[in-house]
């Protein structure tokens, strides 16, 4: 070997037979960002549980209640990141052999890392435990689009007698007579069925024909012993509260879906909030152990 090559072989770096990547304070941080996540959790349920009351007028607004919890959820998502990632940075050794810029590229990296490994524990508890609550809530959307159903038409329950159970009251309340006589209330059931089968149908087309409309109120007329104006009035009545059902139906749902939309993108802008936190905070925790560490050094 000539004398330039044992310089050039001199000047090259050697690479580190270390991995630049610390699992143990990347763990550690993560585990302790997830228990402070659980119990800032727990806080948060018992103080959201004092802003409602089974007794009427001791409740405050659902607007109030979402937006509580959604400030809330923010705060321990930030909270839990500082944490996690400032032990993320303290808890590592020191990088002797690298770079200023590259310790700070390696603690921020470290930060994000266990923001990461955090987020997926929470993610995962909160999963296992929504599960055990999946029967209620499959329960209650259940009643909620049996409820529905009345003014979209998408029931398909069916009585003994073969009329739809969702349209049995307003059926009903067409068919309400002055005076009930015991005969009356056998010939209303054939009246019934064929009407809730019109009030279905026009549910599915999204208006009832006048025709049809004409024909409910003959019937009306004949079991109610109202007069064709009065009938048709009731029809129109009734038909109109099938609408307002409908429509209201329809603006709750909207509500829900823009709720859940913005609820959505909160919600990841505060996680990608939480992961610059969690970066800043290991690069400070970082760089203070590096300061505590040259200063126990220029002591001794």
């Amino acid at each position: 070997m000539s004398l330039s090559e044992s310089k050039v072989t001199d000047v090259l770096p050697v690479e580190s037979p270390t991995s630049a990547l610390a699992w143990g304070p990347i763990i550690g941080g993560a585990v302790a960002a997830t228990g402070i996540t659980l119990i800032l959790l727990l806080v948060g349920s018992g103080m959201g549980l004092t802003m409602v009351s089974p007794w009427s007028g001791e409740n405050s607004s659902a607007a109030t209640v979402g937006v509580s919890a959604a400030i809330w959820l923010v705060v321990v998502q930030w909270l839990s990141a500082a944490l996690g990632g400032y032990l993320t940075g303290r808890l590592r050794t020191k990088w002797a052999a690298a770079h200023t810029d590259e310790v700070f590229f390696r603690d921020t990296a470290h930060g994000f890392l266990s923001w990461a490994l955090a987020t997926l524990f929470v993610a995962g508890f909160l999963a296992s435990s929504l599960t055990s609550l999946a029967g209620a809530g499959a329960s209650a959307v259940g009643t909620a689009a049996n409820t529905a159903g009345i003014a979209a038409g998408a029931s398909s329950a069916v009585s003994r007698d073969g009329s739809d159970l969702s349209t049995s009251y307003f059926t009903d309340a067409l068919l309400r007579p002055q005076q009930v006589t015991q005969r009356a209330r056998e010939e209303d059931g054939a009246a019934s069925a064929e009407i809730a089968r019109i009030l279905l149908q026009g549910a599915a087309r999204g208006e009832v024909p006048d025709n049809d409309k004409t024909y409910i109120a003959s019937i009306v007329a004949a079991r109610t012993n109202l007069s064709e104006a009065d009938a048709r009035a009731r029809v129109d009545a009734v038909l109109k509260q099938i609408e307002d059902a409908k429509v209201a139906t329809q603006e709750a749902l909207d509500k829900t879906r823009k709720a859940a939309a913005t609820t959505a993108l909160v919600g990841a802008l505060s996680l990608l909030i939480g992961a610059f936190i969690s970066s800043a905070a290991a690069a400070l925790g970082g760089r203070q152990r590096d300061e505590e560490e040259d200063l126990v050094a220029t002591r001794y």
